[in-house]
């Protein structure tokens, strides 16, 4: 009997997707995409929390590059050298450079955004077809999925920029715009009768994000929604503002609309040591104040849990302007306003603008709130302050910092409110309460008597 031994021939220099030459490459790509990520999360969360925009997606893409930048370098150590990373290292890196260098302001990215994404995408493509040439097994899978996953950024960002340029045009303001100088504010006012009621938007908030408040307000007397510099329809200042030039920005706007004092001012979260800087700095225009869940003026000692919140606020908002760049902006907004109400505020909050407005705002706060502390007394002026119960129940010192704030004024009323911190603007039954709570001021300035729950 005889035996027959079959040899397979490969061919010379031919190796198999899973061949030990072939797994070191995929453990490059990974290992050096994977570096890239973690230096964008590092240059952007650490060393550079809160930078302006360009500066941010600069040190991104430099990160970016440097990843590309490894793969190329590191690869050339194997059978299998990746020359085509070249491209995507150099244009990453000399664009994540100039974008740091010059820092571009809100404008100039808005254009450069009708620009970049297309060029993108092909450079994702010719990297693509390029990379297939080269790079078999699970190193092209991953290439394939970073690859796919810049182009499909580049689309969104294209049609991001799209839909933002058309929220001015779909949601026109619906109050009017007064100068304050070298800047116009907006303010939407309704309702008749005095005293005034004047509105003072939270961390992210718009003028429109009070429409239910408003709604149940203005049948009673006159109430004043506004947005400061760079909010909403306001314009934009160049450098952000602190609590005093807010306040001054305020008593101009007033003016200029010819809205007559005294106010009851309503502010809530970051609204409320706002309005406390314009009753400190402007007491002859201010005859009641309502705290709508409102951040305490001694925020960083009152809450053991803030200094911390804050640091990863600051690194969580200074990334936010980019992603919302990127077209990620409908992600990041989502107010729990009525659908109709809840369109133009979510269209606002979805944009660059917003998210950069937003994280200027935070960046401000100490200043604001050291600010808000020379207000030390209402002098009996009647004062409702309404406490989320959720956060007096999961925010240690947060109920102890609302009764603190409660002690401004004599005639002082405080209430919890079965509502989350946003809800007591968005939600109806907060909202309610609120409305309830702006009206007990208002009667009280009207008749001279004391704060009742009635």
């Amino acid at each position: 009997m005889t035996t027959h031994v079959h040899r397979t021939t490969r061919p010379a220099g031919a190796r198999t997707a899973t061949s030990p030459e072939g797994r070191p490459v995929a453990r490059v790509v990974l290992s050096s995409l994977a570096i890239g990520v973690a230096a964008a999360i590092v240059l952007t969360m650490v060393a550079l929390p809160g930078a302006a925009e360009g500066v941010t997606t600069g040190s991104t893409l430099l990160a970016f590059g440097l990843g590309w930048g490894l793969l190329r370098v590191r690869s050339a150590r194997t059978t299998k050298p990746q020359r085509w990373a070249t491209v995507p290292a150099a244009a990453m890196t000399s664009i994540g450079l100039a974008l740091m260098v010059v820092a571009p302001s809100d404008r100039d990215l808005t254009a450069l955004t009708w620009v970049w994404p297309p060029l993108m995408l092909v450079l994702a493509g010719w990297t693509y077809l390029r990379m297939r040439r080269s790079l078999t097994g699970g190193g092209r899978w991953l290439a394939t999925v970073v690859l796919a996953l810049l182009a499909a950024t580049s689309v969104s960002a294209g049609l991001g920029n799209l839909s933002s340029s058309r929220v001015a045009s779909t949601y026109p303001a619906p109050g009017v715009t007064r100068s304050t100088g070298d800047h116009d504010l907006h303010i939407d006012c309704h309702g008749q009768g005095q005293p005034t009621v004047v509105l003072f938007n939270g961390l992210g908030e718009f003028s429109a994000s009070w429409a239910q408040v408003v709604d149940g307000v203005a049948p009673a007397t006159r109430v004043c929604a506004y947005d400061r510099a760079g909010q909403g329809w306001s314009d934009d200042v160049d450098d952000p503002q602190d609590g005093v030039a807010a306040a001054d920005d305020l008593h101009a706007l007033l003016a200029a609309a010819g809205e007559r004092g005294p106010f009851v001012l309503v502010g809530h979260s970051i609204g409320g040591p706002y309005a406390m800087t314009y009753a400190d700095r402007h007491p002859d225009d201010v005859t009641g104040l309502v705290l709508l869940d409102s951040t305490s003026p001694r925020q960083f000692d009152a809450i053991p849990s803030y200094p911390l919140q804050y640091a990863l606020m600051r690194r969580a908002y200074g990334v936010l302007p980019s992603l919302a760049r990127l077209g990620l902006g409908p992600l990041l907004a989502g107010s729990h306003l009525p659908a109709d109400d809840a369109a133009p505020v979510d269209a606002m909050a979805a944009t660059p603008r917003a998210a950069r407005i937003a994280r200027d705002e935070l960046s401000m706060l100490p200043t604001v709130f050291r600010q808000a502390q020379a207000l030390t007394t209402l002098e009996g002026r009647p004062l409702v302050v309404l406490t989320s119960a959720e956060n007096a129940r999961d925010t240690a010192g947060w109920a102890k910092a609302q009764e603190r704030m409660a002690e401004l004024s004599a005639d002082t009323l405080h209430r919890e409110v079965a509502a989350s911190h946003a809800g007591m603007v968005e939600d109806p039954d907060g909202a309610t309460a609120s409305v309830q709570a702006i009206a007990s001021v208002v009667r009280a300035v009207r008749t001279g008597r004391p704060l009742t729950t009635r």
